[in-house]
């Protein structure tokens, strides 16, 4: 799975807004490792630290948001920036910031990862800051990439079929005015991800393969981010990034006692 030749844009930055997780399974360890797969040179900002190993997260640690202003500033005053992927916040208190982060590149690709919870179950930003999150993000990136729960979150409906994922799609969009793309992956064997652009619902049917595997929600939003920038429509950047996720989950392994990590060299 190895793109770099086809794509020579080691030129252009891309940067992860996101936390830290130690087997680089996820968070800004594997956006790093997808930018580089599809060409770019990544960058990263940490909004957190975590404990956590292939079967959970037990301790999470969030960095304050005058420390991650001070990240962003300093890189920014060196660097030219081409797009931006947001996963991980951490905590309420870091809604502003990163809000101010994306509003400061208003021209370049945002994607938004909304992670509220960890997929063994744990809280990653507290649930009441939810609202507040909605708020400050509204009309700040090209795309928001919520799987069910998150989408049922911030939608305020239950989102458990395809049906409530195209609602749910356009309430998003109404409170958010952010192109929304709804990740299926915990629907049943017949996966569907839905993409609704504001105007049209775009369907991407998939079937499940047989592998938990961690991290498939950042490296999808990270891949995104990536064919965005290259140039790709949405929508087709979507298709793209869904099939090279889809081939990500094959070649994953496992390396501990849980899920299985994204690898590209199996």
């Amino acid at each position: 799975m190895n793109l770099r030749k086809e794509f020579d844009l080691t030129s252009k930055i891309l940067l992860s807004v996101a936390g830290f997780d130690p087997t680089s399974g996820a968070g800004v360890g594997l956006d790093l490792k997808a930018f580089r797969e599809l060409g770019f040179l990544g960058m990263a900002i940490l909004t957190s630290l975590t404990a956590q190993n292939t079967r959970g997260v037990s301790e999470l640690h969030c960095l304050s948001p005058e420390f991650l202003w001070s990240q962003y500033q300093t890189l920014a005053e060196d660097v030219v920036i081409s797009g931006i992927k947001v996963g991980m916040i951490g905590s309420k208190k870091n809604t502003v910031t990163v809000a101010r982060i994306l509003a400061s590149h208003p021209r370049i690709p945002r994607v938004l990862d909304p992670v509220f919870k960890s997929s063994s179950g744990s809280w990653l930003v507290e649930e009441e800051a939810i609202p507040e999150y909605v708020n400050e993000m509204r009309g700040k990136a090209t795309l928001l990439t919520p799987n069910l729960k998150e989408a049922s979150m911030i939608a305020g409906i239950e989102v458990n079929k395809p049906k409530d994922m195209k609602k749910a799609g356009e309430i998003i969009f109404e409170k958010m005015q952010i192109p929304c793309l709804i990740k299926g992956g915990h629907l049943g064997n017949e996966i569907s991800d839905i993409f609704f652009d504001g105007k049209k619902h775009h369907v991407f049917d998939r079937h499940r393969l047989p592998k938990k595997v961690h991290g498939t929600g950042c490296f999808l939003s990270a891949s995104l981010l990536a064919y965005i920038v290259k140039g790709l429509a949405v929508e087709r950047a979507v298709s793209q990034a869904i099939e090279l996720t889809h081939r990500a989950i094959e070649t994953s392994v496992q390396v501990g006692q849980g899920q299985h990590i994204i690898d590209f060299y199996s």
